[in-house]
């Protein structure tokens, strides 16, 4: 089966080495149209881009550089932003520079096909990885395949409340992510991540009353202090002078509730600014596979439920719908 990866992930695998280490290999890729990872090393006054391709020079024209530059859906910065990390590409030509092969290179072209499988492939539900390229207050862009962008909206990144994507995520990070609605005419998806990090039972099994752990302040009210201990999970403190948002903290745990889906929490000490971020490997229960149905809260929790049903979210080029969110399991214009 097809797979089409987050720019990067070819670069260092044999494949790509040995086809890329010969005039012979580089033939066959040609021939085979083999997408190929080389590094962007310059991009000129007309933003064409030069890449390293082994002990190679390869030649991206700016017209081939990034789909959607001709039409000026993307722009320039698109191009320039890849100097100095790995670009995907197609071999469509060989020439002679000083006795040198010189490569004629396309990443157009291998955008356009890991689009085209995205799209004929790709279901709401299902779990792909991506990689971190930008962030954004209101949500991390990601690359899902070959340089093909996807946005996670913020309110999509974890239960528990953060101020911006950075508090979870880092650029140039490898993630997982489940995508969470597509628009095949506009060729563009949207991704969650939350569903990827566990149920409130699942992250609150790994605490017990009595303990006393680290955590991160994310919200200060009247009424208490938010404290996430997990990336999906958070538990409410009494109120503490001198604490503030995005404050390192150590906290008792005074109860667990699971059927109020509550943990109730005391300020120990507090150690200034630091968190819990960026997610790791071991924050995930989920990384392959497809989810219908997602739900967070517990089945003894009966006065709030936090859930999503992937099943019900159509195609967005099926019902004429644009820029739409999902929460709680509820699609709403």
């Amino acid at each position: 089966m097809d797979r089409y990866l987050p720019e990067g992930a070819l670069l260092h695998t044999e494949a790509n080495q040995t086809l890329s280490q010969t005039t012979a290999g580089l033939r066959t890729a040609m021939e085979k149209r083999i997408i190929l990872e080389g590094t962007a090393v310059m991009c000129d006054t007309a933003h064409n881009l030069t890449v390293q391709v082994g002990e190679f020079t390869g030649i991206i024209p700016r017209e081939e550089a990034a789909l959607g530059i001709e039409s000026g859906k993307t722009r320039d910065i698109a191009i320039l932003s890849r100097v100095g990390k790995p670009v995907c590409f197609v071999v469509c030509g060989m020439d002679s520079l000083e006795g040198r092969p010189l490569l004629h290179l396309s990443r157009k072209a291998a955008q356009e096909r890991a689009l085209a499988h995205l799209m004929r492939t790709l279901t709401p539900g299902d779990i792909i990885p991506a990689r971190v390229t930008h962030l954004e207050p209101f949500g991390a862009f990601v690359d899902i395949g070959c340089g093909n962008i996807a946005l996670a909206g913020i309110e999509n990144l974890s239960v528990s409340r953060i101020s911006h994507p950075k508090d979870r995520m880092a650029v140039g990070q490898e993630i997982f992510a489940v995508v969470r609605a597509i628009d095949r005419a506009a060729a563009r998806v949207t991704l969650t991540h939350r569903e990827l990090l566990g149920t409130w039972q699942e992250n609150a099994a790994r605490f017990e009353a009595g303990q006393t752990v680290r955590g991160v302040v994310r919200g200060v009210e009247e009424y208490g202090i938010f404290v996430e201990l997990a990336p999906n999970l958070s538990g409410l403190a009494e109120k503490k002078e001198g604490v503030g948002e995005g404050d390192a903290v150590s906290v008792f745990i005074k109860s667990i509730v699971p059927e109020r889906m509550k943990i109730k929490l005391v300020v120990i000490d507090v150690f200034g600014q630091g968190g819990l971020s960026p997610v790791t490997r071991s924050d995930y229960f989920l990384t392959e596979g497809h989810l219908d149905v997602w739900e967070y809260s517990p089945s003894v929790c009966e006065h709030k439920r936090i859930f999503t049903d992937f099943k019900q979210i159509p195609d967005l080029e099926a019902v004429g719908l644009r820029d739409q969110s999902l929460e709680r399991g509820i699609f709403r214009p």
